[in-house]
């Protein structure tokens, strides 16, 4: 599996060759390029591992540049069981009654050092319910709290999200979820139009 990657690597490096960039751009090359160039003399060493390590902190600097985002967000039809692993739902028509469930992928979070020498990050979950015109009819502050500590850090971060609001009349709604990276102050939010069936 490592193979097509480095030969992906090396077929990006001869492009840039031919079109006559790849000169001109250590100059301004930036910390993705950088770690390609380390990670790919690592792997034609034969190290692999040290190979897939410098990508992987490469990603964990990138992804602390980027803004708070929602990488996925969407209603699926159970519990995921890991990251990228969900059903996501056909519709977002639910029976009165039936619980929601979401999917969140968060991305850009704020990484601190924690005892051990581990990595630390830490984020809540608000919720408003509002109705299709968007009045607020019902929100919880810190609805959800999420602490991922290791040795690395993991960009790979996935939670899910059950609302029960039982006793909505049908009609159409949108959920509000607000996520707040507690290491930043920074929060994002994703808006979930749904309906709540007829009986």
């Amino acid at each position: 599996m490592i193979r097509p990657a480095r030969k992906g690597l090396q077929a990006a490096f001869v492009l840039l060759s031919a079109m006559g960039c790849l000169t001109a751009m250590p100059a301004a090359a930036g910390p993705l390029l950088d770690a390609a160039t380390k990670a790919e003399e690592k792997a034609q060493s034969g190290d692999q591992i040290g190979a897939y390590d410098i990508m992987r902190t490469a990603l964990g600097d990138f992804a602390a540049t980027l803004p708070l985002t929602i990488g996925k967000g969407v209603f699926v039809a159970d519990v995921p069981t890991a990251y990228g692993i969900y059903t996501p739902r056909a519709d977002s028509t639910f029976k009165p009654g039936e619980k929601l469930i979401t999917y969140v992928e968060p991305i850009g979070l704020t990484w601190k050092p924690a005892d051990g020498g581990k990595m630390q990050t830490n984020f809540t979950v608000d919720f408003e319910l509002m109705d299709a015109k968007g009045e607020v009819l019902a929100g919880q502050k810190t609805f959800g709290n999420f602490s991922f500590i290791g040795y690395v850090r993991n960009q790979e971060i996935f939670t899910h999200l059950t609302l029960d609001i039982s006793g909505a009349a049908p009609g159409d709604y949108v959920l509000r979820y607000t996520l707040n990276d507690t290491g930043s102050n920074r929060n994002v939010k994703i808006d979930q139009p749904f309906k709540i069936a007829q009986k």
